[in-house]
């Protein structure tokens, strides 16, 4: 019996990592007003993988949610970034919705 709770609880692993919202989220320079958030969002929902966007000025974040099973890598989301004329301080990945990054906003 534990043998087969195990192997179930093994082959859910890689569905239960899919079904966690992903994504990046980075400290940016550059951004000073509405026209600057607005432009990042509707450039970053541009891209196939993209979910959701947050910008929050005043602390100088970017969100990107992730749609599931899908993708952004961080030289991607540089690239655009530094195409729209900003510069990336950092970029990290992490396991919430741009909902709950903006939640955690101080």
């Amino acid at each position: 019996m534990k043998r087969t709770l195990l192997t179930l609880a093994l082959a859910a692993a890689p569905l239960l990592a899919l079904a966690q919202p992903q994504s990046l989220r980075a400290e940016v320079n550059g951004m000073v007003c509405s026209f600057c958030a607005q432009g990042i969002e509707k450039r970053m929902k541009t891209l196939p993988a993209t979910q959701a966007v947050w910008v929050d000025l005043k602390n100088k974040t970017v969100a990107v949610e992730m749609k599931p099973g899908q993708r952004i890598d961080e030289a991607t989301f540089r690239h655009e970034m530094k195409e729209a004329g900003y510069d990336v301080v950092r970029v990290e990945q992490v396991a919430l919705s741009a909902a709950q990054i903006r939640a955690q906003r101080p």
